[in-house]
């Protein structure tokens, strides 16, 4: 008999065998029933798998997929970039695109921007559009949204994160993370935790006191998992107590899955993980990424080289690691597929949708923050303008390509240029260069001057690239400074013509050494495929903007604590201190009574808003009371707009050292008619009080007089009401 033949036979009677096993076990696998009980469909899944099966399981097969179980019907799972938008196909092996013709996506606003909407519905329409995306293109993992916390301007991701307050974070991570899993797309919570720099992420070891990671790195990370429920969570470069944090036992085991018994799978970031015992036992369920390049390895699969590949197989096999560390990891990754490829709920999702367009757009405008307006030169109405000159490389720069995570193919962008000529389509526009981007040669600075002084109206779009330096992965910036000149080109402006406005189009915050001689300064972010629309629409006065900053706005790095202190990006071996403690960005800047460029929270309008009647409730009849603070808000403009109303808690003084003057606890997204008044009401409960108590290792709140703080921005409070906890 050949060998061929032999296969053949040998197949068959593997399956014969796994078919009547099956069969007694029960006429129908459990597994296969899509009305089962989740926990019950893991169980008989799990019992019916090989060794081979249960290790191939829990590590990738490609740059982007992990293998299912083909025997038993499980599907693979595959991952997806999603920082604003789903990432074209890669190659089965490289980081480069496979050439599809059909990939190209609905690029979104950066997630920066979201958080600057201050508006929990955008975030669910956000994660709706994008799920629906991801699940067209039939993806089981949605690798985000990115929760880390803004703690220097110069982090190159800051555009992928959403901002430096946890509860501002929070509170938009919930209804973006139900939103995508609505259509039966896991989302992969990341970075967890403490990756607040690009510097050195691959070897910082990160020393934090226990108070300041519950009170400021964590909260995001549990609304994600816990209240939000995300099905995934994707482990940090980062060290933490000289464990990566893709492997770390006090991050993974004791606080995700221990504390908050969460129930998801642990993935690894793309070559976060270093080593194999504690791949193995301290809390990684997923490896992905360890640098390997395939066939070129010199073998058969290079994948199998992984840390949770042959090397647990062999330990297995050899008793030195228990089968059941392995079944654990298993159940984990079962129980996401069977949420999603295996749901019978799972929706076809869609994909570049005119639905997903308005999204874009409406989350661009929501977002779009005017910073300054003087002699309201904002905005700039096209009946009113005849000459207008466009300033800036960014108006014709593609912010698709980055050569990192942020990386897109998008089906469109409209960019800032084109959107500017669709909204004045009756003024005389010219566009100038301005300042010299990778060879594209730029004006005499002298004749931009020239062409100032005879327009009606000037705007000069500014700002950072996705490139390596500036807004992109990898590495961090080297300073708060526009690159290429820019500077320069908006000094020379100022004051030649009065209707002047710049738009800085970025993920963070830049410095602005000329900040006081431009009378209207708009943050524009990276708005994805509707930028050039929405950015239009906010100049002209289409739509009136709203969005406040996730962040404060510094000056220079000597009004950020992390710099201020010394400790980024830590010493020369690689260890940092997190010296600022929990006093991060507005907590910072309030204990040291710095007057930064823009506060955190700060935003203008097309209208004005009048606050009165601050006024506290308490309802009572439970354990857990809760509070209510209402504010009276009329709009006392003459055109429609919404103002954020802010809720920050200061503490009572002196019980405690080290407590922040004051933090977010609330706010609310309110849509005024002009001259309309409403009554703002902010819930608030005890876990609004509550300090992480590093003795008690759980929260605590004080007795004492506490305050309840309402602004339009964290150093734009007004009014206040005192109130007593006994």
């Amino acid at each position: 008999m050949n060998q061929l033949l032999k296969n053949v036979l040998t197949l068959a009677a593997v399956v014969s065998v796994s078919v009547v096993s099956a069969q007694k076990k029960s006429a129908t696998p459990v597994y296969l029933n899509e009305d089962a009980p989740i926990e019950q469909r893991v169980e008989d899944a799990l019992e019916r798998m090989t060794l081979d099966e249960k290790v191939a399981f829990i590590h990738a097969q490609s740059k982007f997929s992990a293998p299912g179980v083909p025997r038993l019907g499980i599907p693979e799972v595959w991952c997806t970039d999603s920082s604003h938008g789903i990432r074209e196909e890669c190659a089965w092996d490289k980081w480069s695109g496979a050439e599809w013709t059909n990939d190209a996506c609905t690029a979104f606003p950066g997630l920066v921007c979201l958080a600057a909407s201050w508006d929990p519905e955008l975030a669910s329409r956000y994660g709706v559009a994008i799920g629906e995306e991801a699940r067209y293109r039939n993806k089981t993992v949605l690798l985000g949204p990115g929760l880390n916390i803004y703690r220097t301007p110069l982090c190159g991701r800051n555009h992928e994160y959403m901002g430096e307050d946890p509860y501002l974070v929070s509170t938009l991570a919930v209804p973006y993370i139900k939103g995508v899993q609505s259509n039966g797309v896991a989302t992969c919570a990341k970075h967890f935790a403490l990756n607040n720099q690009e510097q050195r992420r691959h070897s910082t070891d990160v020393e934090i006191s226990d108070r300041a990671l519950y009170e400021i790195y964590l909260p995001a990370f549990k609304a994600a998992t816990v209240d939000a429920g995300s099905w995934s969570i994707m482990g940090a470069y980062m060290k933490y107590k000289g464990e990566y944090c893709c492997h770390n036992q006090y991050l993974l085991d004791d606080i995700l899955k221990g504390e908050w018994g969460w129930d998801g799978v642990v993935i690894s970031d793309w070559g976060g993980v270093h080593d194999t015992h504690q791949a193995i036992h301290h809390g990684l369920d997923l490896e992905f990424g360890t640098w390997t390049d395939g066939l070129s390895q010199g073998k058969a699969n290079a994948y199998d080289a992984y840390h949770l590949a042959d090397t647990l197989k062999t330990l297995v096999k050899a008793g030195k690691v228990s089968e059941d560390v392995l079944d654990e990891k298993v159940r984990r990754v079962l129980r996401m597929v069977f949420r999603t490829t295996m749901s019978k709920d799972r929706p076809y999702g869609s994909f570049v949708s005119p639905e997903h367009s308005a999204a874009a757009r409406e989350i661009a405008q929501g977002g779009i923050v005017l910073l300054k307006n003087e002699n309201k030169v904002l905005p700039m109405r096209p009946a009113e303008v005849k000459k207008l000159l466009v300033v800036g490389d960014v108006a014709t720069a593609s912010m698709m390509k980055s050569g990192s995570s942020t990386t897109l193919k998008a089906k469109y962008e409209i960019l800032p240029l084109d959107g500017i000529k669709a909204a004045y389509p009756n003024a005389e526009i010219t566009y100038m260069r301005g300042y010299e981007v990778d060879k594209r040669k730029a004006e005499p600075l002298k004749d931009v001057v020239e062409a100032a002084r005879e327009a009606d109206a000037v705007i000069v779009f500014a700002g950072l690239y996705y490139k390596g330096g500036q807004d992109a992965e990898g590495v961090d910036r080297k300073s708060m400074e526009l690159p290429y000149g820019q500077d320069k080109v908006i000094e020379a402006l100022c004051g030649v013509n009065p209707n002047y406005a710049v738009v800085m189009v970025s993920g963070t915050g830049v410095a602005m050494p000329w900040k006081d001689k431009v009378p209207a300064i708009v943050q524009g972010w990276h708005c994805g495929s509707e930028a050039g629309t929405a950015l239009a629409s906010v100049l002209t006065g289409e739509v009136n903007p709203s969005g406040k900053l996730p962040y404060t706005y510094y000056a220079s790095l000597d009004q950020c604590g992390a710099h201020v202190l010394g400790d980024y990006p830590g010493d020369k071996n690689h260890h940092q201190v997190y010296r600022d403690d929990i006093f991060v960005g507005y907590r910072f800047i309030d204990r040291e009574g710095i007057k930064p460029n823009f506060p955190f929270g700060h935003g203008l309008s097309y209208t004005t808003f009048e606050y009165s009647n601050v006024r506290i409730n308490r309802t009572k009849g439970n354990a857990n009371s809760k509070w209510v603070v209402s504010v009276d808000v009329t709009n006392t403009g003459d055109v429609d707009g919404k103002e954020i109303v802010q809720l920050y808690v200061a503490a009572p003084k002196g019980k405690l050292n080290a407590r922040a003057v004051k933090e977010l606890k609330g706010y609310n997204k309110v849509a005024l008619k002009a001259g309309e008044t409403r009554t703002v009401e902010i819930p608030m409960d005890f876990s609004s009080l509550a300090y992480f108590d590093e003795a008690m290792h759980d929260w605590n709140v004080l007795a004492g007089e506490y305050k309840a703080l309402i602004g339009a921005s964290s150093q734009d409070i007004r009014g206040e009401v005192a109130f007593e906890v006994k």
